[in-house]
């Protein structure tokens, strides 16, 4: 696992830059999707979806999100078809969300993971692979068609520049 993206907006800047320099210690070729400088008030989607897409894409091999909680950074990178984030907080879902679910983002929240835990989860993340079992591949299979055609779920709202009531819905 070479080729790891990083993205964090304020709530998790400090977090990535600590993450940052122990990953590129420990060899690894880090992308760094920013943001590259401190900007409170900045927004997680900015720095979170083009990691996102980047990791559907194959130009990283798994990607690391923060945000304040990790909340918002796991909501945005899986509205990208094909990333299978998660907010994780403990070593058995970092190991496990890989092996069984073939999670390709791990989610962490700046502000609530501290960062000897948040170095261990990474390199448990990182350290991780797909079991690739029939039943595994099975429900990854199930899962992927909830993307829909051209990565839009059946009845996703398109426009939330309506009410509810005139809403677009596909």
């Amino acid at each position: 696992m070479n080729r790891v993206g990083i993205a964090a907006d304020h709530g998790g800047f400090e977090l990535k830059t600590r993450l940052v320099a122990a990953l590129r210690s420990a060899g690894c070729e880090v992308v760094d999707f920013g943001a590259d400088h401190l900007l409170e008030g900045d927004d997680y989607p900015d720095f979170v979806v083009p990691l996102a897409r980047a990791v559907a894409r194959s130009e990283v091999a798994r990607g690391v999100a923060i945000c304040g909680s990790g909340v918002g950074a796991c909501i945005a990178s899986n509205k990208i078809p094909g990333v299978r984030a998660a907010l994780i907080c403990d070593a058995y879902s970092a190991h496990q969300g890989v092996e069984d679910d073939d999670m390709n983002i791990l989610c962490l929240g700046g502000q609530v993971v501290g960062p000897a835990l948040a170095w261990e989860l990474v390199k448990t993340f990182l350290g991780a692979r797909f079991d690739g079992g029939d039943r595994f591949r099975r429900r990854l299979g199930k899962v992927a068609e909830l993307e829909g055609p051209n990565g839009v779920p059946p009845g996703h709202l398109v426009s939330m520049e309506r009410s509810p009531e005139e809403a677009i819905y596909l």
